[in-house]
């Protein structure tokens, strides 16, 4: 029956498990004592083996400790990871792996411990299993991770990850941090804006604040540009399509390989082909000097509205929607979740 356990939860079970088992505490307690061949990595869950758990382990390690003491673990039905430590196990960019964030039926309420941080809720979702771990969908784990995430640029940037990576609908998303009753928190309220106009990027965000406090028309953003016969050209970070112009953030990090060099290179060529007026900057120079950028883009719209439309070039964007004001921000125990 060990066996099955183990093999059936990467290697884990809990004290209630084992004794299930028949193993007798005694045993369970020597078993679990330093150099032994089990290691006890919470109160009541156990490693059967001698090396360190990887993330996996601990991931669901968090989840067998904050389930129910009768119900199958695996199940989803009574704890489920969520959060950032959800996110980060599909493999989300910029999402933290901890602290382990689980969702908890309420009224159930585990004391947090080490790293795990039990999240009760009346609010239950669907779940999946990400690598074994019953874990809530990305669209929840993010919800929860922007309750719980105090850090602007975090917010936004995983936040953005999520809509960008296509787990989620920008749209959908929106109306799940309502639902959670967080839209109300400042980074919160300016990362779901910034992704219902279309921004997918915490290097977009700044820029679309650099921007806004300037006198400059708002731009299109990652809209889909497309030649006269429907084919697709491009998507610009920013565009303005009474211009002509566009604005493209290229990083070191997603640009600067040979390929994806020219890559870049080969889109702008075909942008300048049809008559679009391109000016590059990369984070750094946004974030340290976005006088220089404004002034860039200023030329470059000057120079646009003294001229017809690029007429090969179609733009199919994002509106530019505002979100209605969400009412006060009182989040109840156990419903914030």
């Amino acid at each position: 029956m060990i066996t099955r356990i183990a093999q059936r939860q990467q290697n884990l079970a809990t004290y209630h498990q084992l004794r299930q088992a028949g193993i007798p505490a005694a045993t369970i307690s020597g078993r679990s004592r330093r150099g032994g061949p089990w290691q006890r990595l919470l109160p009541r869950v156990y490693l059967l083996q001698t090396g360190p758990p990887d993330t996996r382990q601990q991931a669901l390690s968090a989840v067998l400790y904050a389930a129910h003491l009768t119900a199958d673990p695996l199940s989803g039905s009574t704890a489920a990871l969520t959060g950032g430590s959800a996110l980060a196990l599909l493999g989300i960019r910029d999402a933290p792996p901890e602290p382990l964030d689980v969702l908890v039926r309420a009224p159930r309420s585990p004391v947090a411990t080490g790293r795990v941080r039990p999240c009760p809720t009346s609010r239950w979702p669907a779940t999946i299993h990400v690598s074994g771990v019953p874990s809530t969908r990305p669209i929840r784990a993010a919800a929860d991770f922007a309750a719980r995430t105090d850090d602007p640029d975090l917010v936004r940037s995983v936040l953005a990850n999520v809509v960008q990576g296509g787990w989620c609908h920008p749209h959908d998303l929106h109306a799940e941090l309502r639902a959670a009753r967080v839209r109300g928190r400042p980074a919160v309220r300016v990362a779901a804006a910034e992704l219902v106009a279309g921004v997918r990027s915490i290097a977009e965000g700044r820029a679309r604040d650099t921007l806004a406090a300037t006198d400059l028309p708002a731009p299109l953003w990652n809209a889909r540009l497309h030649g006269p016969d429907g084919a697709f050209l491009a998507s610009p970070d920013a565009y303005w399509p009474e211009e002509g112009v566009a604005l493209e953030i290229d990083s070191a990090e997603y640009h600067y390989t040979r390929d994806a060099w020219q890559a870049t290179v080969h889109r702008r060529l075909r942008l300048e082909s049809r008559g679009v007026l391109v000016a590059s900057t990369t984070p750094g120079i946004l974030r340290d000097r976005p006088a220089d950028v404004i002034a860039a883009l200023r030329a470059l719209l000057v120079l646009g509205a003294a001229r017809p439309a690029p007429a090969e070039v179609t733009a199919r964007g994002h509106a530019q929607l505002e979100l209605p004001l969400p009412p006060p921000y009182a989040p109840k125990a156990r419903d914030t979740v």
